[in-house]
């Protein structure tokens, strides 16, 4: 069954469901600080299908730092008032049941807790916790800290204080337990040290102790231009307010997240959750300072190739033969085709093209040039090509729009259209128009057009692909199938 399911058949208010959906996204925090499976239990509507009344589970997490107790999610179970008496108290009391016997469930000896929800003064929802109760007997000194925490924690969820407001932590890559923790006293204190964030602190440069030492001071003497904040860093993790800052000071870059534990109306302390991510925050850098230079590399081989339009269409205007002011148009057509795809790959960290973008260039600069009113039709989208399609269908598309406004269409018709489609191993396009026709007995592969000839080439060589012109009717048409190869 889904959560969302499960929800329906219960009486929660839109505000409870959004209360109950920010402990949801932060409960991972209380099921990893005591090695529990956690489920959360919500009274079910009395009307519901005829329920009877009693208990739907919307909510399941597992711990990270210990064996799950459950194999299969239990979202969806149900329990009638009175099968379980922890859930029922916890509901019906608002308090925190604990110390109650482990109960034999499959080959282990389960212990369970529960714990109220409470919101606008009222109960909500209850958490049950599940951990292994002979993992248990044998405590280290992590666990007995990561456990007081959650201890902490859960009051804070059974007077309402937690979640905190605020959003900076409700992040899939936000620091977690394991990445390494830090437990602060009131007064800033490091009263426990995990060794990941023993680790984590020394790679920042600090060599002394780390325990009993006021975690301000500790960033104060290791801050040697980090990035700026808008307040000092031993104000940041001293825990008085909820937090979420990366320290970079050179050495290394740490994830800091700090949420402070409170009880009643006062702050009794504070955790603070220390991620390195040095090699993944470089890494990250790396990559944007790579598609920077992949996007300049693509703006400047446009404006090159610009250049060499400019140079070519200078060159054209001197030469008087015809046939040569007609083969250097030509090659400032193809050149121009190609930088427009440099343009497109200028604009994007992504190595594809939405084509239809370079199509609508291409078709444009094309009419412009024709000497006779055309009208355009267009059916079906090309999509986003990788970069290696992009470039030589760039190329078949401006000769066979050029040869039909050249050939085609130069002195009867006045119908342009491009009809694409896609299947998931072939995309079709065709061009067609509805001027004078081919000739009779034509063949592509013994024209000396060189426009044609160039298309034959790419279509094979580089799209893998074929092509074919027929007449169809009044209409004269370009089909080219070619594997899509990266489609988006």
């Amino acid at each position: 069954m889904s959560s969302r399911y499960a929800i329906d058949a219960t009486a929660l208010t839109a505000a409870d469901e959004e209360r109950i959906s920010e402990l949801i996204a932060e409960w991972q925090l209380l099921s990893d600080l005591s090695f529990a499976d956690l489920i959360l239990w919500v009274p079910k509507r009395k009307d519901y299908q005829s329920w009877p009344t009693g208990h739907i589970a919307i909510a399941h997490t597992r711990p990270t730092t210990a064996a799950t107790v459950f194999a299969q999610d239990l979202i969806g179970e149900e329990i009638a008032w009175g099968d379980n008496s922890r859930i029922d108290q916890a509901l019906s009391q608002g308090e925190i049941i604990r110390d109650t016997e482990p109960e034999q469930v499959g080959d282990l000896l389960i212990k369970e807790e529960t714990v109220p929800v409470l919101f606008n003064g009222h109960v909500i929802a209850v958490i049950s916790r599940h951990r292994d109760a002979v993992q248990m007997r044998s405590k280290s000194r992590l666990e007995i800290n990561y456990r007081e925490i959650a201890h902490k924690v859960y009051r804070m969820v059974s007077e309402s204080t937690f979640p905190l407001a605020g959003n900076v932590y409700r992040s899939e890559s936000a620091p977690r337990v394991g990445d390494g923790l830090l437990r602060l006293d009131s007064n800033g204190m490091v009263m426990y040290a995990s060794p990941n964030a023993r680790s984590a602190v020394s790679r920042a440069g600090w060599a002394g102790e780390i325990e009993n030492q006021s975690l301000g001071d500790i960033f104060a003497k290791i801050d040697n231009g980090s990035v700026p904040t808008d307040e000092p860093w031993s104000l940041v993790v001293s825990g008085k307010e909820l937090r979420r800052d990366d320290f970079d000071n050179g050495r290394a870059i740490l994830d800091l997240l700090v949420i402070p534990l409170i009880e009643g109306a006062d702050r009794i302390g504070a955790i603070v959750l220390i991620h390195d991510v040095t090699e993944l925050r470089r890494q990250d850098r790396a990559l944007i300072t790579k598609d920077a230079t992949i996007r300049e590399i693509h703006h400047r081989v446009k404006n090159n190739l610009q250049t060499v339009s400019a140079l070519l269409r200078l060159q054209s205007r001197r030469v008087e033969d015809p046939v040569a002011a007609a083969a250097l148009a030509e090659a400032v057509r193809r050149v121009a085709s190609i930088a427009i795809v440099h343009e497109t790959l200028s604009g994007t960290s992504a190595e594809v093209v939405l084509f239809d973008e370079v199509y609508d260039r291409i078709v444009h600069n094309a009419i412009e040039l024709s000497s006779r009113p055309i009208k355009l039709a267009k059916n079906g989208d090309f999509g986003n090509f990788d970069s290696k399609i992009a470039t030589p269908l760039a190329l078949v598309i401006t000769e066979l729009i050029h040869n039909s406004l050249e050939h085609g269409l130069e002195s009867s018709g006045d119908l342009l259209s491009l009809d694409v489609s896609h299947t998931d191993d072939e995309c079709i396009v065709t061009v067609s128009d509805n001027g004078v026709g081919l000739p009779a007995g034509f063949d592509i592969e013994g024209s000396s057009n060189l426009g044609l000839q160039i298309v034959r080439t790419l279509t094979e060589n580089e799209l893998k692909g074929t092509i074919k012109l027929t007449r169809v009717g009044d209409a004269t048409q370009a089909t080219l199938r070619f594997p899509p190869g990266k489609v988006l």
